[in-house]
């Protein structure tokens, strides 16, 4: 990893973008709602950048494609996501569950990335659609949800507890600088996605809670966009 570590460039981006994320909380936090998410949106689009950079030098370009969509994706459903404090009512929860379908695409062109990889994707996805089972056993007994998030969650879960198992099959059969980033950032994706719902969804909210919700979501992705400079 030392090696690898010496091939990472636009590393400079990283602290911009969760310094960016950090002023988006203190905003949040002071219910600015419009104002925040025009600066989650900021902070997102970092990300997507350092991800389009290091597209530009991956050995495998179409893998690159489709990784900048799973980056440019979230960023459009981190603003959705956050239209639910602007807007009240129906139209907030719409904007919500349309950021959580945008997510699930975005997770859906991570897979694909990862598929020509996967030397056994069949047990990736068994073993991700049980422990999706497990994990969403575990989170409908601690949430109090109306049944169209409950069914958008099952899906989501699902989706990307499947993209971890993939990950990992991927590096165990390869067993790279860039599989193992791009998995610890889908782990710290997955974390921040229960998290999320365990604050939303749950008896109450937590504010550190959702500190550790973004934090773990900006880092997740701006590993996931670093991996694009490793060698496969």
């Amino acid at each position: 990893m030392r090696g690898a570590a010496m091939q990472l460039q636009y590393l400079y981006l990283c602290p911009i973008c969760l310094t960016i994320a950090a002023v988006f909380i203190v905003v949040e936090k002071a219910k600015s709602y419009l104002v925040a998410d025009v600066i989650k949106g900021v902070a997102s689009c970092f990300f997507v950048i350092l991800g389009v950079l290091g597209a530009f030098g991956s050995s495998d370009p179409v893998l690159a494609r489709y990784v900048v969509a799973g980056l440019v994706l979230g960023a459009v459903a981190d603003v959705l996501l956050n239209l639910r404090y602007v807007y009240e009512g129906s139209k907030g929860q719409l904007a919500f569950l349309a950021g959580i379908l945008v997510f699930l695409v975005g997770h859906v062109a991570y897979i694909v990335a990862c598929l020509p990889y996967a030397s056994q994707p069949v047990i990736a996805f068994v073993l991700g659609a049980v422990l999706a089972a497990v994990l969403l056993y575990w989170i409908f007994g601690r949430i109090e949800a109306k049944i169209a998030f409950k069914v958008f969650g099952v899906f989501y879960i699902g989706v990307i507890t499947v993209l971890n198992c993939l990950a990992l099959v991927v590096l165990v059969g390869n067993p790279t600088a860039h599989w193992e980033v791009f998995l610890c950032g889908t782990l710290l994706f997955l974390a921040s996605d229960v998290i999320l719902i365990l604050n939303t969804f749950g008896s109450k909210q937590s504010f550190l809670m959702r500190i550790a919700n973004l934090m773990l979501y900006y880092v997740g992705q701006l590993l996931i966009a670093l991996s694009l400079q490793l060698p496969l």
